[in-house]
């Protein structure tokens, strides 16, 4: 089944100009368009249209939404504004729309926007998290690639990873991407993207995990600015239910940028000798600053033996904050699972690594309900 589109847009030439990329997109049907959104509520329901384009650019907007909602309950409304803004178009899918592009739009962008937004619509009220380690060598990336792969499987929710280590972030290498786009080449367009032309910068790694690729070279940290990186992020908040950051080690301005615009900041650190809690503990120390911050920040540790309860809580004493998650050493079976071209939760989903990442997956998807103490 085809794609039949009413088009209202306010302004005659902007309605000429997308009339024609709406009837050159192939699988797409302009049934009908209006400058006047009144006409289009008076006259556009004998056409039958599954897709409306709805110029919204007004402060009337979120009330027209609403109108065109009761009178085509079971259409998608998509909404085209001459820019995209993330408190705008929240409102504008919280009034009913299913999700926001800039106009004018190609062809590509049109059918792209349709793909992302007519059936699961525009993300809003996603968790987006932010993982931090007070050093280096915390086992942060393998933690963040089999916690997305788990996220995905167990939620069928879109999951996003933004590998924003941007002088040594390796999560390409750790999906066997080759990314024909980074994090650089989003950071230079940032200012023009929307979530529909953020989403081709994403890498698929499968259908519900997509990751947008660090640097390819340290010398290029440069090039991503503090302000392209907050864009990069607020846009990609609109296309996943889950957003999972990779940030280097150490406070600086691009973990801290990350830090602040997540739900939940993960403090990851690996047990290997006697300075971890000391460093976790003065990392605790900045956070201190967030009034919220014990629901806001995580402590978890890598490479826990044995990997109980019982080491669970005498970390958490010795730290003198709750340890959220503990992961067992499991370099082996990291390592056997990435010669595989797999994750270790899923070459062995019943070991202590898998059975620990999954715990972490239930506090995750139990956030707003259990919360993350229960599990």
């Amino acid at each position: 089944m085809g794609f039949r589109v009413l088009l209202v847009e306010p302004d005659r030439l902007m309605l000429e100009q997308l009339s024609m990329t709406i009837s050159k997109t192939p699988g797409f049907e302009l049934v009908a368009r209006y400058q006047a959104a009144s006409d289009a509520l008076g006259q556009g329901t004998v056409f039958k249209p599954n897709i409306i384009l709805l110029g919204a650019d007004g402060q009337k907007a979120p009330e027209l939404i609403r109108d065109f909602r009761r009178l085509y309950p079971d259409v998608s409304i998509i909404c085209m504004g001459e820019q995209w803004s993330a408190d705008s178009a929240a409102h504008l899918v919280q009034a009913g729309a299913r999700g926001y592009i800039v106009k004018p739009f190609t062809s590509d962008e049109l059918k792209n926007a349709v793909e992302a937004f007519a059936k699961s619509g525009m993300v809003v009220g996603g968790e987006t998290y932010t993982f931090f380690s007070p050093k280096g060598k915390s086992g942060k990336t393998t933690l963040i690639a089999n916690l997305a792969m788990e996220l995905a499987r167990r939620s069928r929710a879109k999951v996003g990873i933004i590998d924003a280590d941007l002088q040594f972030g390796d999560m390409a290498v750790f999906f066997s991407l080759s990314p024909t786009s980074t994090i650089v080449e989003a950071a230079r367009d940032a200012e023009f993207l929307s979530p529909v032309t953020l989403a081709p910068y994403f890498m698929p790694v499968t259908e519900n995990v997509h990751v947008l690729c660090g640097t390819r070279a340290p010398n290029l940290i440069d090039r991503v600015s503090i302000a392209s990186l907050e864009r990069i992020i607020r846009i990609a908040q609109s296309l996943y239910q889950y957003l999972l950051i990779d940030v280097p080690p150490a406070f600086n301005p691009t973990s801290i940028a990350a830090s602040e615009l997540s739900t939940t900041t993960i403090l990851v650190a690996m047990i290997n000798g006697g300075y971890e809690i000391e460093h976790m503990r003065e990392a605790l120390e900045i956070f201190k600053d967030w009034p919220d911050y014990e629901d806001r920040v995580k402590a978890v540790f890598t490479r826990v033996t044995p990997c109980d309860r019982a080491s669970q809580e005498e970390i958490g004493r010795a730290l003198g904050f709750p340890v959220a998650g503990i992961i067992p050493n499991a370099y082996e079976e990291v390592s056997a699972a990435a010669d595989s071209g797999m994750m270790a939760v899923d070459i062995e989903a019943s070991s202590p690594f898998a059975q620990s990442v999954s715990k972490l997956v239930s506090k995750i998807m139990g956030r707003h309900s259990s919360g993350w103490r229960s599990v």
